[in-house]
């Protein structure tokens, strides 16, 4: 069976993508920090049928992130699709105001992060000559909002990266896609918040994955 790899895996997006592709007869390893979270997605998912590991790891520890994926792919035979959406956090920082210092944390984060997961299941995507590598932003790595400058930044750079790797491995056979997250990934919200089920945003990923036609998906209101 297919797996996927989701880096950042949590109860909202994280869960979502697992079942679509769950849906479709992946198995799926989970990674995040906390080994009782995965241990409550992972239950989550047997109750729809879908088989899953976590495997605790800090995606700001490459070393960690690169043994946990490497710990996956030896648990499933295969690493055949990696999504990576780590938790940032919303980090409230003007453009002026950035500093090498406030502006490492995200790019540890949402870049070096993205970069060790990717060379960790990419040799064996490449050998195998097919695959896919998702990576989540939100639509300030598009247009930035001057008030998140650092994470911004940060999204910007991956989201640059990733259509870098999308034009270069697309005729090896692996799609490199970014999906850019431009509301609230919520069945439910305040009035007047742009919002969107994270059901329904995941088949957005299964889609990418499957039609393999675009390295960008911008989801908004």
């Amino acid at each position: 069976m297919p797996t996927i790899a989701i880096v950042g895996a949590g109860p909202g997006m994280g869960l979502s993508i697992a079942k679509a592709f769950g849906g479709h007869g992946f198995e799926v390893a989970l990674i995040a920090r906390s080994k009782d979270k995965l241990d409550t997605l992972v239950a989550r998912l047997a109750e729809s049928g879908i088989t899953a590991e976590g495997f605790p790891a800090d995606v700001s520890d490459r070393t960690e992130l690169t043994a946990a994926l490497s710990q996956a792919a030896e648990r499933f035979g295969a690493i055949d699709v990696l999504e990576y959406s780590p938790h940032s956090g919303l980090t409230m920082v003007d453009p002026p105001d950035v500093t090498v210092d406030n502006l490492q944390p995200a790019i540890e984060q949402l870049l070096y992060g993205a970069v060790a997961a990717t060379q960790a299941v990419l040799p064996g995507m490449l050998a195998a000559g097919s695959g896919t590598l998702l990576y989540t932003t939100g639509g300030g790595a598009i247009n930035p909002y001057p008030m998140l400058a650092t994470l911004n930044t940060a999204q910007a750079a991956l989201r640059n990266w990733v259509i870098n790797l999308h034009n270069t491995l697309a005729e090896q056979g692996v799609h490199a896609a970014t999906v850019a997250i431009n509301l609230l990934p919520s069945a439910t919200a305040p009035e007047g918040v742009p919002h969107a089920d994270p059901d329904d945003i995941a088949q957005l990923y299964w889609d990418l994955h499957t039609r393999r036609d675009r390295p960008e998906q911008l989801v908004s209101a």
